[in-house]
């Protein structure tokens, strides 16, 4: 791993970040919904909507959710379910479940306002080192380094550092170097700079270097391995596991759904009933909800794609027998109207699979 001296490293520091803040001033992103009325707490919640998805997705979501949810009071106080049918469609859906928990402790230690010490900020759930260095220096100017997937990719070229980032003496290094770079003055426009840059230059395929302001002190470039910077993660194999979704109704047509545990895939949202591939449904059905079930339709199988599998459920429909028993929604159970629809966190293949089954209906009606 090439490793450069101490007086190197801190001549590069200052040239990096000089440049860095000459390239935003003329094309950095200014106007993005988080930038205006910019406080601790619209910056926090963009900042967690913007782990693992990009900026151009976010900002509907962003948007919806400051109308609803405009501070920390209001958002701790509403129920889980409204969070997370905000959310819906966002994917990583922990991020909302974490969101909800950290504004009720904001709500209840610091006085309903988001705090703003490195320490509190970063004790939050869902916010990490980069998260809370992103919030405070953008939203209280404090010099703090970031490190997020953009800011790791700006580095690793821009120093030709050797390793995937999953490795902590890789990571350590980065950290260092994010340190070394941070600038006292305009920390606030120097972190969405190297942001901006990594999402919107310095991209993971094809980068444009030629329009780098970083390009003239890059390693990676001056070596011809910007393909090979960063380090990938080594490859694995992804497996594919497979389940059944019921599509279960009523004689009103509702569907019946069901609350998912608090923690996992999907966590505290609401589902279709899953069920193993080899398991007897109608049986399942008599034990879990106490009904009985009429033929059964068996649908097109969807793939839906996780960091770390693929899942492929196959839905499977059916007509409930005689008087359908009422649920409660105390324990995890309801009958949902799809044609009115109320507002809580459904799961991205849910909502797919229920408006495929709802278009279906009404093409056989």
């Amino acid at each position: 791993m090439n490793t450069p001296s101490t007086s190197t490293r801190q001549t590069k520091a200052p040239a990096l970040s000089r440049r860095l803040l000459y390239w935003y001033d003329r094309h950095g992103r200014k106007d993005l919904p988080w930038q205006r009325d910019r406080n601790p707490y619209r910056v926090w919640v963009s900042e967690i909507m913007l782990q693992q998805t990009q900026v151009a997705s976010v900002i509907g979501y962003f948007e919806r959710f400051m109308q609803r949810f405009p501070d920390v009071q209001s958002l701790a106080d509403a129920h889980i379910d409204e969070v997370l049918h905000l959310w819906s469609g966002l994917g990583y859906y922990a991020r909302g479940r974490n969101l909800h928990k950290a504004a009720v402790l904001a709500r209840d230690r610091h006085g309903g306002r988001f705090p703003e010490t490195f320490e509190d900020v970063a004790a939050l759930p869902g916010v990490g080192r980069s998260t809370a260095g992103a919030i405070l220096a953008q939203a209280c100017g404090q010099r703090h380094p970031i490190l997020d997937g953009n800011v790791k990719r700006v580095l690793s070229r821009y120093h030709a550092v050797e390793g995937w980032y999953g490795q902590a003496e890789v990571e350590r290094r980065l950290w260092s170097l994010a340190e070394g770079h941070t600038p006292a003055a305009r920390v606030a426009d120097y972190t969405q700079a190297i942001m901006d840059l990594g999402a919107t230059v310095c991209t993971r395929r094809r980068p444009d270097c030629g329009a780098c302001p970083l390009s003239r002190d890059c390693v990676a470039l001056a070596d011809g391995r910007v393909d090979e910077l960063p380090t990938p993660r080594p490859r694995r194999q992804v497996p594919v596991r497979a389940t059944r979704m019921l599509i279960l109704r009523d004689g009103k047509g509702r569907i019946l759904l069901e609350r998912r545990p608090p923690t996992g895939i999907w966590g505290g949202l609401w589902s279709l009933p899953e069920c193993d591939m080899e398991a007897d449904i109608e049986r399942a059905c008599e034990e879990r909800f106490g009904v009985k079930i009429g033929a059964m339709e068996t649908g097109d199988t969807l793939r839906h794609s996780f960091s770390h599998f693929h899942l492929d459920i196959t839905p499977v429909s059916a007509r409930v027998k005689g008087r359908a028993p009422r649920l409660m929604e105390a324990v995890g159970q309801v009958w949902y109207n799809c044609a009115q629809p109320d507002e809580r966190g459904l799961a991205a293949p849910v909502q797919r699979l229920l408006i495929r089954y709802t278009k279906s209906k009404r093409k056989t009606e």
